[in-house]
Formats: structure tokens, C-alpha cells, sequence
């Protein structure tokens, strides 16, 4: 087009077939009018629409379908309309240019497949440029989180669909309140991607203000991936996006993941803020919060159950364990309008709690999310009154806790059983005779397959686990009802060997050894016998949570003199 000429359209608004909104499984129709322009599914459904006074910026580009018409809404966020055909640049350029007052810039994608390049962040996406060519493009409307996850390396987290429904054109496309929108698109998705940053940078802000400054001062450089981090931190809203922090619970001992974490409580969803990691969690992606007090009667185990899973790199935590101490006291004033607190929340939460801070977490919890607290069954307590029974997952120690409908085990590996899904209960017993008679395991199998395995059960809970499973109605086989006699019969000969091996070994000649066996052998038990009992003793006191363990271990240390004084005779 020559200077002074005018464009004309031939038509008040110019239609394209078969164009996919914001990668929506289904096409439509798409219009570009004088006053905006607008999609209708093919299928039928919600129209979009977009203003001629929101629109910013536009791009054409290639893309999966065809051509892609990207547009930058003055408002935020991104629009991509996909499935346009090369002729249709012209008539699209044409309606912008005179409509909107947009100039469509034509831009080229790098195609030479390397994985290094430069970042750049723009108003509404993360662009990753090869040879000044943008390699692909992150909305920041995508990503939910992101952490350091080395010295230079950044994970950056993108969202999944927040309610589990397929993608449409419902709500404010490339919104930040609509995280999560475009991830519904398909059934296989990326969900996490690594940035290596080496070297050090300076803040852009910081750069120009040192060049405009004549002082001569040095510029503070640091690391460059902390930066990176800093500005995607900031640039995609993670944290503010669920609005003002309604409590705050600062440096919360958490078992698993392993750390500290300072818990900020939002609208929809909470956050954990650790030294190295940021998660954030929302609230419907919980399904189970149990509040388990430990044995030692000092802590309490607060667990969160998460579908779809924690991830820190290829980890997953399907629970989040954390440990605080009974007798913490905590203050809270809710950052809540009363007005808010009147309407929305009543008979939900109170404007201040000053309580044990597991009972205020726990109260602030339920009144944000509407989940229920699930504590252990009033049916069950242990031999020693305690609500967990002290056994191992392999080589993991923990605590089994029986509740009304199910089985949980933590704190690691975190392992929940629904009573409904039990076929049936086997308690037996492993290992020699001596071991045999002090420990037990269960075996709970299930009925779509697989098996839970917990061992190292105190024998002093195995009437007290027996009586859960009657009033549960859960089927279970004991395979350690043997004959008595067996077991006795098998320590007995075990004690006959060691006589027999005792007395050829004292009989055997061993030159000047015997002479002086008698005294040393006195003095040496006589030693071991009081150290080793003073050290047992005080140990038991001081270990509360060990308890059901130590009692079994203090029946078998009074046991072992009678066998000696055997030997003496």
C-alpha cells in the first residue's frame, strides 16, 4: 500500500471457519467487527466477545493448527485464536489496522530446536528467544508456581484446570483468576518445566537508574536464577493472586515434605512459604485433614490428604504431615472485614482465636474450606491408652491410627486404607521363637488387589486391635493362634544348645586363659549387669513415646538372669 492510499474492507465484519479459541477441543466461528470481535463454538455454547477498546497488541505466527492470531488484551492476560489459513493474514491486518488501530505484527518462531537461549518477560507471557526469535511462549496466566530448585536452576509449575472441566470460553480468557484455563485442552499436558540461569544479572530497574546516575556507585549484581525467580514471582502474581492473607501460621515443623514452612491462609487456597520452596495448595484439591495426636503426648500430627499430589521435581507427596507441640499457644486475629466475617463466615470462624495453635489451625482450616477434621476412632485406644499403635512400613518407623473408616499410617511413607476397601485382616508372626513371641504383624489385603503390610506390632496390641475389628465387621485370621507347647519347645531346645556349646567351650583346653576365666568373667557380668540396667531405666522414663516398645523390652531383660544363673548352676 503506497502513501496516502486508504484500506477498505469490503464487508462490515470479516468471519473465519473453523478457528480454535485458546486451544478449545472445539472449533468455531470467529468475527472481527468495527466494534470487536467474537467466537461461537460450532458445537454450540457460550460466545465470546472482546471490546475493540481492550485490544493492545496482536501477533500472527504459525501454530499447531494453521495460523495463530494471538491478542494481548489491554486488561492482561493472552487470547490465542488458532486454525487460520496463510490468505487470511491479509483481511485480519486490514481490520485491526483500521478498527482497532492495532498494526498484526508478523512474527517468526526459531526453528533450529536449541534448549539455550534468553528469557524475556513481557507484559502478559514469558518468551524463550533463540537467535532473537521466540522459541515458544508462556502465559503467565499458565503458571501456578515456581521455586528454586538449585543455585541456577528455576522450576516453573503450570497450572491444571482449576475445576476439572474441559476447556471453553467461559470467564476472562488469559485471566489470572482463571489459572489453569488452557490446561483442560487435552488428556497429555506439561506440567512442569526447568530453566538452567547461570552467571550473575542486575535488576532492569536497577540497571537504568545506575546509568542515568553520575556518582559513579557499583552496581549490586546477584544471582541470576534467584532474579529470574524474583521476576516470574512477581510478573505471574504467585501468592497474590488468592487476595489478602486471611492468618498466618510462621515456621510450622513439616514431616513430610521434610522443612519449615510459614503457612499463609487465602479466599480458595493456601501457601506454604519455605526457604527454598513455595507451594500453593487449593483448598479443593484437599481431601482428607486429619488431626492425629502422637503417643508421646507432647505433639500432634496434623495430615492433609491432596489429590492431585504435591510435587517437588519427579517426588510426589499425596500428604502433607506436619508436627506441632500441644502446648503452643497462639494468638490470632483474622485479616477479615466483619462485614465479610457476618455474611460469608458466620458460625464458621470467630474474629479472634487464643487457643493451642493446633486447635486454631484446625478451626481456621474448617471454617475456610468446609472440610471435615477427622480424628481417631473413640472404638479403639492402644494397650498404653494411646490412639496410635507404634509399628514400621518396612524400614519406617511410624504410627497406625485407627479411625471410624479407615486406616492411617505416618508419618512416611503416609499410607491410607478405607476400612471398605479391606478384604480381610491377617495377624501373624515372623521371625525365630524369642522375637516371634514379642511382635506380631498384620497384613491388611485388599479387595481391588495389593496389600498394606505393618510390622513390629507390640503383642500387647493384639487384643485391643482384634476388638476394633469385631465392631468394624472387619474379617480377619489370626495365623499366630500355635500351640504353646511349639514355641516352648523350640526355646527350649534353643537353651539346651547353648548349654551344650558352654560346657565343651569350657571344657576345651585353652592353656593360661583358664586360670584367671573364673574372676574375670565375675567381675565383667557384675559390671554389665547394673550399667546396663541403670541405662535401660532411665531411658524408658525419659521416652514417652516409646513406651509400648519398652515395656516388651524390660519383660525380656527380666527373663535373661534366670537363664544365667541356669548357666552358673
Amino acid at each position: 500500500m503506497q502513501p496516502g492510499e486508504h484500506s477498505t474492507l469490503s464487508s462490515p465484519t470479516e468471519s473465519f471457519e473453523n478457528i480454535y479459541l485458546d486451544l478449545s477441543k472445539q472449533p468455531g466461528k470467529c468475527k472481527l467487527a468495527e466494534s470487536g470481535l467474537g467466537w461461537k463454538p460450532s458445537g454450540g455454547g457460550d460466545t465470546f466477545t472482546l471490546d475493540k477498546s481492550n485490544v493492545g497488541a496482536a501477533q500472527w505466527s504459525r501454530a499447531a493448527k494453521g495460523y495463530e492470531l494471538k491478542i494481548l488484551p489491554r486488561t492482561g492476560g493472552v487470547i490465542q485464536l488458532d486454525g487460520f489459513q496463510q490468505e487470511d493474514f491479509e483481511r485480519s491486518s486490514k481490520a485491526f489496522k483500521l478498527w482497532y488501530g492495532v498494526n498484526l505484527e508478523n512474527r517468526e518462531h526459531a526453528l533450529r530446536g536449541w534448549n539455550w537461549g534468553k528469557a524475556d518477560f513481557g507484559k502478559a507471557e514469558l518468551s524463550f528467544n533463540v537467535q532473537n526469535r521466540p522459541a515458544f511462549e508462556i502465559p503467565y496466566s499458565e503458571i501456578s508456581n515456581t521455586n528454586l530448585a538449585g543455585r541456577n536452576e528455576v522450576a516453573v509449575e503450570f497450572s491444571l484446570p482449576a475445576d476439572g472441566t474441559p476447556n471453553g470460553p467461559n470467564g476472562q480468557p488469559g485471566s489470572n483468576k482463571n489459572r489453569g484455563k488452557k490446561a483442560g485442552a487435552g488428556k497429555d499436558e506439561l506440567v512442569e518445566m526447568r530453566f538452567y540461569i547461570p552467571g550473575t544479572a542486575v535488576k532492569k530497574d536497577q540497571a537504568d537508574a545506575d546509568e542515568k546516575s553520575v556518582d559513579g556507585e557499583e552496581i549490586e549484581e546477584q544471582n541470576a536464577a534467584n532474579l529470574f525467580y524474583e521476576t516470574l514471582m512477581d510478573k505471574a502474581e504467585i501468592g497474590e493472586v488468592a487476595g489478602d492473607t486471611f492468618a498466618t501460621f510462621p515456621d510450622i515443623l513439616h514431616l513430610t515434605p521434610r522443612g519449615r514452612f510459614d503457612i499463609d491462609m487465602y479466599e480458595n487456597s493456601l501457601r506454604l512459604r519455605g526457604k527454598t520452596y513455595d507451594y500453593k495448595i487449593q483448598y479443593q484439591s484437599i481431601k482428607k485433614f486429619f488431626l492425629l495426636p502422637k503417643n508421646d503426648d507432647t505433639h500432634t500430627l496434623i495430615t492433609v490428604g491432596l489429590d492431585p499430589p504435591l510435587r517437588q521435581g519427579q517426588t510426589r507427596y499425596p500428604f502433607l504431615v506436619m508436627q506441632l507441640k500441644l502446648d503452643d499457644e497462639y494468638n490470632l486475629d483474622l485479616n477479615m472485614t466483619d462485614e465479610l466475617l457476618q455474611t460469608r463466615y458466620k458460625d464458621k470462624l470467630q474474629a479472634h482465636y487464643e487457643e493451642p495453635i493446633h486447635l486454631v489451625m484446625t478451626k481456621v482450616f474448617r471454617g475456610l474450606s468446609g472440610k471435615k477434621i477427622i480424628m481417631p476412632s473413640n472404638d479403639f485406644t492402644s494397650n498404653h491408652n494411646h490412639n496410635g499403635i507404634k509399628c514400621s512400613i518396612k524400614a519406617n518407623e511410624g504410627l497406625l491410627y485407627c479411625l471410624d473408616k479407615s486406616f492411617m499410617f505416618v508419618p512416611k511413607p503416609a499410607t491410607y486404607v478405607q476400612i471398605d476397601n479391606i478384604s480381610v485382616i491377617t495377624m501373624s508372626r515372623v521371625g525365630g521363637a524369642v522375637s516371634a513371641s514379642r511382635t506380631f504383624d498384620i497384613t491388611m489385603s485388599l479387595k481391588g488387589g495389593g496389600e498394606h503390610q505393618f510390622s513390629n506390632i507390640n503383642r500387647e496390641e493384639q487384643k485391643p486391635l482384634e476388638a476394633f475389628f469385631k465392631a468394624k465387621n472387619i474379617r480377619f485370621k489370626n495365623e499366630m493362634a500355635e500351640d504353646t507347647s511349639t514355641l516352648l519347645a523350640a526355646a527350649l531346645d534353643n537353651d539346651e544348645l547353648m548349654e551344650s556349646s558352654d560346657e565343651e567351650v569350657s571344657g576345651a583346653h585353652r592353656g593360661s586363659a583358664d586360670e584367671d576365666e573364673e574372676s574375670v568373667d565375675e567381675d565383667f557380668q557384675a559390671e554389665s549387669e547394673s550399667d546396663v540396667a541403670e541405662e535401660y531405666d532411665s531411658e524408658h522414663e525419659s521416652s514417652g513415646s516409646d513406651a509400648t516398645m519398652d515395656d516388651a523390652d524390660d519383660d525380656e531383660e527380666k527373663e535373661r538372669p534366670k537363664k544365667k544363673s541356669k548357666l552358673d548352676k
